[in-house]
């Protein structure tokens, strides 16, 4: 009878472990998860003016573009980012799910004034979304506006069209 009771607890334990999900690996490092992601080749740059600094930006101005813009990248210059232009002025909402740094984002309108400002943690679902209709995003590093005084209201010169 023991015998019986211990086969039949084994037999159950067994079919337990089998059918548990495997536990949860640690999140990946950067050079663990660059290894399995997607190449990304740099976007052509132009240089526009912020308040009174003028910074190097990529430009994503397509859709797939847009899509992708700095996914899969572990960083970016300390002056640089990337601006996304967009077809018409609408309302914007920008997430981070597979972006590895941490960023700061600045809606900009169609006369090129800084709407609003976000920060915006890595490899989140959140919505960041602008005050009022956006025909560019600028992202940068988180903090970047911040350090420059850079604030809504701002004119931002040298947009592309």
């Amino acid at each position: 009878m023991t015998r019986y009771l211990f086969a039949c607890l084994f037999a159950v334990g067994a079919a337990f472990a089998a059918a548990a999900p495997p536990p949860a690996s640690p999140p990946a490092t950067p050079t663990q998860a660059s290894a399995s992601l997607p190449r990304v080749t740099p976007l052509a740059k132009t240089r526009i003016q912020v308040g009174a600094q003028a910074i190097a930006v990529e430009v994503a101005d397509t859709a797939a573009t847009r899509e992708t813009g700095l996914m899969y990248r572990f960083s970016i210059a300390p002056d640089e980012g990337m601006l996304f232009v967009f077809p018409v002025p609408q309302p914007l909402s920008f997430w981070m799910h597979n972006t590895y740094m941490p960023l700061s984002i600045a809606f900009i309108d169609a006369q090129g004034r800084v709407l609003n400002i976000e920060d915006m943690a890595p490899r989140t679902d959140d919505g960041h979304l602008s005050h009022g209709e956006a025909l560019y995003a600028l992202e940068m590093r988180q903090g970047w506006f911040r350090r420059h005084g850079i604030e809504p209201g701002v004119i931002v010169r040298r947009l592309p069209p």
